[in-house]
């Protein structure tokens, strides 16, 4: 992709590695090859799952990179078609990705794990919103952050951009798993393959549905869901048939994607 966002084949897990000393900040030519390397999960049938790290032991990724807008570049730079860090805007990517959050992750960092489906972090990790400090918006997390946890506790973090640890990361839900200083990545790949050696297809249909209904009433949602192409998907496939008829001959399913 480029010497700053690195991307290893797993199989089929697509890893990506944001590296850019010392802090992996992102500036706007970094964000777009995130999209480059997001674009390529959702687009290559071979990769079913991605996990996104940063380089080095202390961060994840400082965010924005405040060096480069005092240079010029503006929040209404060309970041991609995903938005910062390619996870910001939905481009059909329906594929998971999972944040494993080795170091610190602030301001644009922490917002670009906000945009993963699941999240491993490192004991010795932290969070903070610290874009109040410089008078910018933490535009995501000014959306996404409330809906992840405590109206509360989200409106401090974004107000005061305090630090939060990784204990109370997961004690808030925040997170799903803390893990022992470098085994972040590995935990992340392990899962990862967990979630490639299943069915395909549902895991499509989750995503676009919570996409899709998160803003909606419930009733609403549920007549919504019938229309969304991943659900009519799954409905119609080989897949949903050979999962019933493994159960019923007690043996393992073949998964085949359609």
């Amino acid at each position: 992709m480029s010497d700053a966002v690195k991307v290893t084949r797993h199989g089929d897990v697509l890893e990506v590695m944001l590296d850019r000393p010392k802090a992996n900040a992102i500036d706007a030519a970094t964000s777009r090859a995130m999209n480059d390397a997001w674009a390529l999960l959702r687009d290559d049938p071979d990769l079913k799952v991605g996990v996104l790290t940063g380089g080095g032991e202390k961060f994840f990724s400082a965010g924005w990179d405040l060096k480069a807008a005092a240079g010029g570049e503006g929040m209404d730079e060309d970041f991609g078609p995903g938005g910062f860090g390619g996870l910001e805007y939905p481009t059909g990517l329906l594929k998971p990705v999972i944040a494993a959050v080795n170091g610190m992750a602030v301001g644009g960092g922490f917002e670009v794990a906000l945009g993963a489906d699941l999240i491993i972090m490192e004991e010795q990790a932290r969070f903070a919103l610290m874009e109040i400090h410089h008078a910018i918006l933490a535009e995501s997390a000014a959306v996404r952050l409330p809906r992840r946890m405590p109206y509360h506790v989200a409106m401090e973090l974004m107000m005061t951009g305090r630090w939060m640890d990784s204990a109370e990361a997961k004690r808030w839900g925040l997170v799903n798993r803390v893990v022992p200083t470098g085994q972040s990545l590995s935990a992340a790949l392990e899962l990862a393959q967990q979630l490639a050696a299943g069915a395909q297809l549902p895991l499509r249909a989750i995503k676009e549905t919570v996409q899709e209904t998160g803003g909606m009433k419930e009733h609403d949602a549920l007549a919504f869901r019938e229309t969304l192409p991943s659900v009519i998907a799954v409905k119609q496939s080989e897949d949903q048939i050979e999962g019933a008829a493994a159960f019923a001959e007690g043996r393992d399913p073949v998964w085949r994607g359609r």
